[in-house]
């Protein structure tokens, strides 16, 4: 039997034998929480955006376990949580058997890279999971996790805290219930990257000694081996390096890219309120291509098909500079845009969708404050009509997560695994387009590229030994 999951047998559901994340111990939740029951939590990086996700998370459950690459973040939250177990290698809270039956539940946190196996590993162990965004690195990832949630019967949450604003929910009947008539062309723009990348930096620097503070191995996880690297000394933060922490984001091993970091954020109204799935054709043009770091622009365009009685809709994403001018939709959109909202700027990041009736433009990161051409409009005070109301940002999603635990209703959770791991695959595969340089028809069955096969190695990548996924 193969010791690795091929693509045929992941997409049938086939159970083969695997690496770490199948052959590791495998531990169930010990007990049913109830509704006045107080749930036990881990936090698997606790610093960065992972220092919020387990404060929250530890104002609603009892946090009981804590891990982080970096003894400096470690250390800091377990001054504050003393009796939770701490680990700089995730491995050891799920290798524990006693752990694994005082937890039910996990915050993800970590560098992209990192996100998949750790999640894959309490779904598969029945435990619920909030992963930030975005829900993985890869396409293959991204469909692994949402077949492991769904099978295993888990409350999965990813963190696009923009998902529980009023404004964003109310936008999403506006626009399923015809305020724009059929809409067929969707435009999203960043003001990402803002961390260093191509064009400054396309290969890697010199490596120097590990800092005492950092588990190295443990950092680089399931990514190939390559000596620690620092880079620049910034006089600002002197500790932040090329990889660790947050400059990981421009590395292909280890990061998304500016598509990565920003469209699970900018994409998410109109991704949910046209019910996009599998794009079928992805094409895409880049500035500063190269095997290390990712891209100093690009303009990536995804064709989804018909949906019912919805028609095809053409998905246009920009990031960047090319020439000295950020990248950005046509010009007559951009006016068109303004005069709608009744302004006189374009916001650095924002979306516009496109149909018969009139355009709508987002101008904020989140979709919550939208502007129709109808004269219709949400904001933050706009209340959904429909979906539930939440309201309450960040913390509110890992509320949101907790009463889905405790009614035992996954669905509860509004960017569950189910939703959220479609909408990370079409924008990593965004990164698939522009690394390969190619346009290709996509099959999201089977997760190939046609035409295209070197894409296949972008689309579900390789994992060191030790840290295998499959």
């Amino acid at each position: 039997m193969s010791s690795r999951l091929n693509r045929r047998e992941f997409v049938a559901g086939t159970a083969a034998s695997l690496g770490y994340l199948f052959t590791g111990p495998a531990f169930s939740v010990a007990r049913a929480a109830g509704a006045n029951d107080r749930l036990r939590v881990a936090g698997i990086g606790v610093g960065g955006k992972g220092s919020s996700d387990i404060d929250q998370a530890g104002n609603l459950m009892e946090v009981v376990g804590l891990c982080d690459a970096d003894a400096d973040n470690l250390g800091r939250k377990a001054k504050k949580w003393s009796h939770a177990k701490t680990v700089t290698d995730y491995r050891k809270l799920f290798d524990s058997a006693e752990f694994m039956r005082n937890v039910d539940a996990f915050t993800v946190s970590t560098p992209d890279h990192n996100h998949t196996l750790p999640a894959a590993l309490a779904i598969k162990a029945k435990k619920h999971v909030y992963v930030q965004k975005p829900l993985t690195r890869t396409v293959f990832e991204s469909h692994l996790l949402r077949k492991l949630a769904a099978a295993n019967g888990v409350c999965s949450q990813m963190g696009n805290q923009g998902s529980t604003a009023h404004g964003l929910r109310r936008a999403v009947e506006l626009v399923q219930a015809g305020e724009l008539g059929p809409v067929t062309e969707v435009h999203v723009w960043t003001n990402r990257p803002i961390w260093p990348q191509a064009p400054s930096v396309t290969k890697r620097y010199p490596s120097v000694p590990v800092p005492k503070y950092l588990d190295w191995e443990a950092w680089i996880g399931t990514a190939p081996s390559r000596p620690y690297a620092h880079g620049p000394v910034s006089q600002r933060n002197p500790k932040r390096g090329c990889y660790h922490d947050f400059n990981w984001r421009g590395w292909w091993d280890f990061g998304t890219g500016a598509i990565g970091d920003m469209a699970c954020h900018t994409a998410n109204m109109a991704f949910r309120a046209l019910k996009l799935g599998h794009p079928i054709h992805m094409s895409a043009e880049a500035g500063g291509v190269n095997p290390e770091t990712c891209v100093s622009w690009a303009h990536v365009q995804m064709k989804f098909p018909a949906r019912g009685d919805l028609p095809p809709v053409t998905l246009h994403w920009y990031e960047g500079r090319k020439d000295g001018k950020k990248v950005l939709p046509p010009d007559e959109l951009v006016q068109k845009s303004l005069k709608v909202a009744g302004r006189n700027k374009l916001v650095d990041s924002g979306s516009i969708l496109v149909g018969s009736k009139g355009i709508a433009y987002s101008p904020d990161d989140y979709g919550s404050q939208v502007y129709f051409e109808t004269g219709a409009k949400t904001n933050d005070s706009t209340l959904p009509e429909k979906l539930p109301h939440n309201g309450g940002g960040d913390p509110g999603q890992k509320k949101e997560w907790v009463e889905a635990i405790k009614t035992g209703k996954p669905k509860t959770a509004y960017s569950n695994f189910d939703f959220a791991a479609m909408l990370t695959a079409a924008f990593v595969l965004g990164n698939v387009a522009i690394r390969t340089g190619k346009a290709f028809d996509f099959d999201g069955e089977s997760l190939t590229a046609s035409g295209c096969p070197e894409a296949a190695r972008y689309i579900m990548a390789e994992y060191r030994k030790g840290w295998d996924l499959l």
